[in-house]
């Protein structure tokens, strides 16, 4: 038995060994450009072989490698730092692979370090209210995505208000003291609204579909919420402008949002974070 045991844990092993190491075939990074003062471009384009990822903060990146949220990578102050990356996929490939690519790209070039622990965190949970839904409910595409078509995602932020486009006819806006959403389901809403929120938002709605809406806010939260969206971004803001945020809140959005059918409910949940303990503020040479 134990000689069965031991040829057990060789065997595997062996098979792990063999496991190929995904990574970039080519791959340069170069620190973001400054866009202007309290703006932020982002944009991630995927053309055949090619990947180009502008603006991405190192922590964006690395929850993008780990399959997380923003909210569950925490490190150093320098995680906020952000870099343009522009690669080429191997021959053979899929984009479903790019996420183990990054691993590899975050390890070699910014000697990325790390571990993981769980922590009860307080959160809002996304649910259904208890009046009628009143979203309208866009039809479905009627073709499968082509998964070698050219994605564009991408958005943009100033003091002048948000605008998100998250790929595949689905986008939203929020400017003018208005929050509008065109074609979003509930998992990307709650990814989104964590921008704005206090804390992270977690979708326990268990609807599927697409949604065409808009949530109206008054200006005192309009101004609060684009605030507090800088900062979760990363955005250094002077101490007199992140003072705002005090003289509004989120109130008016959950109040309009729960008129639609939905609800923002605050709770407690055990979530998985990811901790950097080290990763270089300059990476390797190209």
């Amino acid at each position: 038995m134990r000689k069965f045991y031991a040829l057990t844990m060789i065997l595997a092993a062996a098979a792990l060994a063999q496991t190929p190491r995904l990574e970039f075939e080519v791959a340069s990074v170069r620190p973001t450009a400054p866009s202007g003062p309290e703006r932020v471009d982002i944009g991630l384009h995927l053309d055949g072989s090619q990947a180009r990822i502008s603006s991405f903060a190192i922590r964006d990146y690395v929850a993008m490698a780990y399959r997380l949220k923003a909210y569950q990578v925490s490190g150093p102050d320098s995680i906020n730092d952000r870099f343009d990356i522009s690669a080429k996929l191997p021959a053979g490939s899929t984009r479903d692979q790019i996420p183990e690519m990054l691993q590899s790209f975050l390890t070699d070039r910014f000697q990325l370090k790390f571990h993981r622990e769980k922590k009860d965190l307080p959160v809002y949970a996304l649910i259904a209210g208890k009046s009628q839904l009143k979203l309208k409910e866009v039809a479905p595409d009627t073709e499968a995505p082509d998964p070698k078509a050219a994605v564009a995602i991408g958005g943009s932020g100033s003091a002048a208000g948000v605008s998100v486009n998250l790929g595949n006819g689905s986008s939203y806006t929020f400017a003018n003291g208005k929050f509008e959403a065109t074609r979003i389901t509930m998992d990307a809403l709650a990814t989104s609204l964590e921008r704005y929120m206090d804390r992270p938002v977690v979708n326990q709605t268990d609807l599927k579909g697409r949604y065409d809406f808009s949530v109206n806010v008054t200006p005192e939260d309009y101004q609060a919420m684009l605030i507090r969206a800088a900062v979760n971004s990363g955005v250094v803001l002077p101490p007199q402008v992140q003072k705002l945020m005090e003289t509004g809140s989120a109130a008016s959005f959950f109040d309009n949002l729960q008129q639609l059918g939905l609800k923002l409910d605050g709770r407690k949940a055990s979530t998985d974070f990811l901790v950097i303990d080290q990763v270089a503020k300059t990476p390797t040479e190209n």
